[in-house]
């Protein structure tokens, strides 16, 4: 019923009506409108029809130039193209002030605002958005762009080409399409709309009647649509149908010759009353703003004089006219036009009065200059940068997945290679890969010209069993190949004869029929870094391949062929938001690290925060050491001291339990005889697990081998050797010592203290975990270190996690710990921390495993999804809920993992800690906590014991616990 109440002035009443109508709005709306119409001039009344084309990377005098426009010429409104987004602010600010009917402020952002603006971050191309199949996805992309329209005083956004791109050829839409369904297109179409109706933001549907199927672009010459009107019907039209339906605010008409709906030769459709007037608003019921393509274009004006495009676009039936190629001109032919009756005023002024009202819809009666402070901010908010990860995550498409090849399952026995062809090295879509799995990467900054450019690639990549080739820097359209050189495409050729390839071309679809041969094929579809950051999380299933082709490429590469595949797993990355956390709450972790670090409690760390499998927060923060410019980056490693009791050791012993080679009822000694006959013979692998053995905390090992403050000969050596044990720098043991302190061991005292239960009482200790070590190592015939890489570490993509990591980092690589004044009499960097894991030569049950957050989240997420990570159930699912149970009245403890202690306000955990929380600490000032009812994990390295280990600050200022709690508080849902 409103609609029809509103048809005298022509505008759909869902177009005009805020989201929330108050009863009184068109009343309100009609005498702004009246009341201001009543005193315009009839210059006034002329000028509310155009809107010219304006910058702000120009000069003042040509913004002197715009002013007496606007001054001369009334003008209705301005359309902005490149520039600065203060520089249009300020701008938008100063040409309003001199207009005395509010400026209708314009802008063709069809990617957002970023697609004209410098210093603004650009959203994913139409196309792009093609493959989404939520379509909710692109109502929040529509809504992020209204509302950075709406900081940046923009009224309308020429938005979105609803175009349907059949033509693979099209040299001007294109990119700029949804794609080639008429029905995508139209549901993406009036999605964006809907989006930026919220912030009161006007959309516009071009280029009526549909640029999609030409070849030449109207920019320059004036593009022919020969379809027949039942063809034109079906396609072309059905999204302009379905969006002036959902009340679309304008219609922007193409300048393009349709003989179908304009029998006249060569009559472009703007400036066709056929087509404008009868089509679009008598057959269509389109009760909006008719808008013409730019008037300035080679498609309107060849053959006409000065003028005359904008008078024929007016009596077609366009209410604004676009950019015109001659404003004197055109402005003049208009008034003459209507003093001489050519054009009547009632028209004239049905035709402003529409435009007006549209301007107080757009908020323009209550004009407010834009607020200056924090526009670059606002603009380039985290929500918007997440908002453009999210839609690359929705929109990648697997177009070809020969053997289910991906999601990659079996890492541990797949050798992989990277080739990034035009793209630098270190670039982030390796960076990423690198997260996954332990890549060999080829970096070719440049386009091969010939094959022997890269000759030396291929020979080297060929090696590997699966090579991931990214093909960077395409070409939005197709000219040259879409910039793909042929020698790449010779490349991939050659190197898919010789090894598994898989293809992902960072460019247009239509640009994926250079690689049809391909077995397994992805579109990543444009070079942006959100996009580099996504596939690689799909290749690997921490997230689902959702995308689907939005236009057809080639026979085997159709319009909606995308393969989906499910998560595995493995971690992803996203906002907290995304797992319902508070992303300002999380961000108080800053301010606890940065108070540990101004005391010196440790010179730097990290911290990572994982939820329902994604990580949200991983930071870096300070140095290796104090005073030194060292930053903590991605890839420092850290001594996490016992969390390799639980981290390596107990990892090992869960394997093997399940496989029945472990029984956590028998007794060590059934494992290892020797113990047969000592005081250790009755300990079983429970009471070991639960530190309630009766074994002492620590014994310092290290003082037999020393004699005062000499090291002794029988065991130490000062140069290397390819038998003897690294203990640090420059000093060496033989493997003798391994003997030694197994013998130690066993020889060892118990503690006399005993519970009420009559138990040994709970003492962690040392001793235990070496004594499970034994145990493994005697089981599996191979030492600890082996047995857990193997088994645990390789197939979880773990690179970074190992014993001695200087065999293989280098040592400016490696967080510094302690300067041993007491035992080695050195700085140790690169070597074990704990004295008797060093007597060990580094790989010990209790300490020596060096790692970072990045690569432990993997090993803890696969414990808290129950033994499963990566599409492999690498423990049995009760394995780890069995571990981390609380089994003893002695103490708080699970079989091996430490777990929240009711009461104790621990500076180690947050006094919230969920009861099924398992995890563990270490001496160098290490922590995880795995939260299954929060389906959380939080892990924290440092090395608080740089340069001494009686720094207790971190404790004592409850650093650990601190965060655990923000994070805990953190959770929004």
């Amino acid at each position: 019923m409103l609609a029809i109440i509103c048809s005298f002035f022509g505008l759909l009443t869902s177009f005009i009506l805020p989201q929330k109508t108050p009863p009184d709005y068109l009343a309100r709306q009609e005498r702004w409108a009246d009341s201001l119409l009543s005193t315009m001039t009839l210059e006034e009344k002329v000028g509310q029809l155009f809107m010219i084309a304006t910058f702000s990377n120009r000069t003042e005098t040509y913004y002197q130039q715009v002013e007496n426009n606007i001054a001369t010429y009334h003008l209705g409104g301005l359309i902005f193209f490149q520039g600065g987004p203060y520089r249009q602010a300020r701008l938008t600010n100063r040409y309003q002030q001199i207009s005395r009917i509010p400026l209708m402020i314009g802008m063709d952002a069809e990617w957002g605002v970023g697609m004209r603006l410098d210093s603004v971050l650009e959203f994913p191309k139409q196309i792009t958005l093609g493959a989404i199949q939520d379509n909710s996805y692109v109502e929040k992309f529509g809504e992020e762009v209204g509302r950075q329209c709406k900081r940046l005083g923009i009224h309308v956004n020429f938005a979105p080409s609803v175009d349907v791109n059949t033509n693979p050829k099209n040299p001007i839409i294109n990119y700029r399409s949804f794609g080639e369904s008429q029905y995508n297109v139209a549901e993406k179409g009036a999605m964006y709309i809907k989006g930026m109706k919220k912030y009161n933001v006007m959309g516009s549907a071009k280029h009526f009647p549909g640029h999609g199927d030409t070849d030449q672009d109207s920019h320059r010459t004036l593009p022919w649509v020969s379809h027949s009107i039942d063809r034109l019907n079906e396609v072309e039209l059905y999204p302009f149908r379905k969006l002036i339906a959902d009340s679309v605010a304008m219609v922007m008409t193409g300048h393009l010759f349709v003989p179908a709906l304009e029998p006249r030769t060569n009559t472009p459709t703007s400036i066709s009353r056929k087509i404008v007037t009868e089509t679009i608003k008598e057959k269509m019921g389109f009760e909006g703003i008719a808008i013409t393509d730019a008037l300035n274009m080679r498609g309107i004006t060849a053959g006409l004089q000065a003028g005359e495009p904008e008078l024929l676009a007016f009596l077609a039936g366009n209410d604004i006219l676009l950019q015109s190629g001659n404003l004197p001109a055109a402005f003049n032919r208009i008034k003459a036009a209507v003093e001489s009756g050519q054009i009547p005023i009632a028209e004239l002024e049905a035709r402003v009065k529409k435009i007006l009202r549209a301007k107080f819809w757009a908020g323009l009666n209550t004009y407010k200059p834009i607020e200056m402070a924090g526009l670059g901010s606002d603009l380039n908010s985290k929500k918007a940068t997440d908002l453009k990860a999210e839609l690359f995550e929705q929109a990648v498409t697997i177009i070809k997945n020969q053997d289910n090849l991906l999601p990659f399952v079996n890492i541990d026995t797949t050798s992989f290679a990277s080739v990034a062809i035009s793209a630098e090295a270190g670039n982030e879509f390796q960076k990423m890969l690198s997260q996954y799995a332990n890549f060999r990467h080829f970096a070719v900054p440049f386009k091969p010209a010939a094959d022997k450019d890269i000759t030396w690639v291929l020979e080297e990549a060929s090696k590997y069993k699966t090579v991931v080739v990214s093909v960077h820097d395409m070409n939005s359209r197709g000219d040259r190949n879409y910039g793909v050189s042929p020698a790449t495409i010779s490349f991939i050729n050659q190197l898919r004869q010789k090894t598994k390839v898989v293809v992902v071309g960072f460019g247009n679809p239509y640009g994926m029929k250079l690689y049809d041969g391909v077995p397994t094929l992805v579109c990543g579809y444009e070079d942006e870094i959100a996009s580099q950051r996504v596939v690689p999380q799909i290749l690997f299933g921490a997230l689902p391949a959702k995308g689907k082709l939005p236009v057809t490429v080639t026979y085997e590469q159709k319009v909606g062929n995308g393969v989906q595949t499910e998560r595995i797993g493995r971690v992803s990355f996203g906002t907290p938001e995304s797992v319902g956390m508070n992303e300002k709450k999380l961000n108080e972790i800053e301010q606890i690290v940065q108070q540990g670090i101004s005391n010196r409690a440790f010179p730097g760390c990290q911290v990572l925060v994982a939820r329902n499998g994604k990580v949200v927060y991983n930071r870096n923060f300070g140095t290796l050491r104090y005073d030194v410019y060292e930053p903590v980056n991605d890839q420092t490693l850290y001594d996490i001291a016992s969390m390799t009791k639980v981290s390596a050791t107990l990892q090992a012993v869960m394997l093997l339990n399940e496989r029945g080679a472990i029984d956590l009822n028998e007794k060590a000694s059934t494992y290892l005889p020797e113990m047969r006959g000592t005081n250790k013979e009755n300990m079983l692998v429970s009471d070991i697990l639960m530190h309630q053995a009766g074994l002492v905390a620590f014994i310092p090992f290290w003082e037999k081998t020393k004699s005062g403050g000499t090291f002794k000969s029988d065991y130490y050596r000062f140069t290397k050797d390819s038998v003897n044990l690294q203990v640090a720098d420059n000093l060496y043991i033989t493997p003798a010592i391994r003997d030694s302190v197994w013998r130690w061991v066993q020889q060892s005292k118990l503690i006399n203290v005993y519970d009420r239960l009559g138990g040994y009482r709970f003492t962690y200790s040392d001793l235990g975990l070496i004594i499970l070590q034994k145990m493994v190592e005697r089981i599996t015939n191979q030492p600890l270190d082996e047995f857990v890489e193997q088994n645990i570490y390789e197939p979880l993509g773990m690179t970074s996690t190992l014993y001695n990591p200087n065999t293989k980092f280098a040592k400016n690589n490696i967080a510094p710990t302690e300067n041993d004044a007491i035992f080695r009499a050195s700085q140790i960097q690169g070597t074990v921390h704990d004295p008797n894991a060093a007597l060990l030569g580094g790989v010990a049950g209790h300490a020596g495993l060096f790692s970072n957050v990045s690569d432990l989240v993997k090993l803890y997420q696969m414990n808290l999804q129950k033994g499963y990570y990566g599409g492999r159930q690498i423990l049995f699912p009760t394995t780890v809920p069995h571990f981390a149970r609380n089994y003893t009245q002695r103490s708080h403890r699970g079989l091996g993992w430490d777990k929240p202690e009711s009461g104790d306000d621990k500076p180690v955990i947050a006094i919230d800690a969920s009861p099924k929380t398992f995890g563990h600490t270490g001496f160098t000032g290490t922590a995880v906590w795995v939260d299954p009812e929060r389906d959380l994990i939080f892990i924290f390295l440092s090395n608080r014991v740089y340069q001494s280990s009686a720094n207790n600050k971190i404790n004592t200022l409850k650093i650990r616990k601190r965060i655990h709690e923000v994070i805990n508080a953190a959770i929004i849902q």
